[in-house]
């Protein structure tokens, strides 16, 4: 660690009123997707400069929690979705040895050689995944990917486990197999 960003965290306490790990503490509580939502909270509810923030929300980045930590951290207040959840990760274990299974901060990545989905909590009662289907005709259930914008081409709300069906598990098996 270089001198300066040292001197920053030595100084944190008596210029923003709070260390680093209570910081930390507080943002992992928060949970936010973005690092400029994580910024404009620090300054805006707790007046903290623009340079302390950036070094807080740098230093409180997820680098030292295990996947399951950040799975946890998704589902904290949304545990009713986890059946769905695990039901998609057992459907998509079954393709294959090659398919890598990436937690980040708000979503879960399916990869192959390319990523074919993405698993995401959208809200307390529903669970987004997000498909990779080019040139797929999108249905009433398989719609645009909406929020995901081009990292996946559909999406498919899902709001109970049985939904995890012979027709959802077609489409899985399909983004998969063009994931080469």
């Amino acid at each position: 660690m270089d001198k300066a960003l040292q001197t920053m965290i030595d100084n944190m306490p008596e210029k923003t009123g709070k260390s680093l790990q209570e910081w930390k503490k507080l943002l992992k509580a928060k949970a936010y997707a973005k690092h400029s939502e994580a910024m404009n909270f620090l300054k805006k509810e707790h007046g903290v400069t623009h340079g302390f923030a950036n070094t807080i929300v740098l230093l409180s980045k997820d680098e030292g929690d295990s996947p399951e930590d950040l799975v946890a951290t998704q589902y904290q207040g949304k545990e009713s979705l986890l059946p769905i959840y695990e039901k998609l990760i057992a459907t998509v274990k079954k393709f294959g040895s090659d398919v890598v299974i990436t937690p980040k901060k708000s979503t879960v990545s399916l990869i192959r050689k390319k990523q074919f989905a993405l698993i995401k909590p959208a809200t307390k009662t529903r669970i987004d995944l997000g498909l990779k289907l080019v040139g797929k005709e999108e249905t009433d259930r398989l719609g645009n990917s909406g929020p995901f914008g081009s990292m996946c081409t559909h999406r498919v709300q899902l709001t109970e486990s049985s939904e995890v069906d012979e027709q959802l598990e077609g489409w899985l098996k399909e983004a998969y197999e063009k994931a080469t």
